[in-house]
């Protein structure tokens, strides 16, 4: 709550009223990366080894080509009627 209120620009009295410790920077940022790390071992827990290859290597995955452009059929036959 303490973070909405000093966004919300509330007063830093009220935000620091002696009942919430002050926040190390680098002890939220270390906190955030063993989250971070917990999350993927959790989902490599929860995956197969099938679908863990298949995000492995989805960016290798071939796709077919983009259809279309900027010419069309009609085009030409567009250009002879203006001249």
């Amino acid at each position: 709550m303490s973070f909405l209120r000093r966004l919300l620009g509330g007063d830093e009295g009220s935000a620091t009223n002696g009942t919430e410790p002050a926040v190390d920077p680098v002890d939220a940022n270390e906190a955030e990366r063993l989250h971070e790390r917990e999350l993927a071992r959790a989902e490599n827990a929860r995956l197969d080894e099938l679908r863990l290859r298949q995000l492995r290597y989805a960016d290798k995955a071939w796709t077919p080509p983009k259809q279309g452009g900027e010419r069309r059929a009609d085009d030409e036959d567009r250009g002879a009627e203006r001249s």
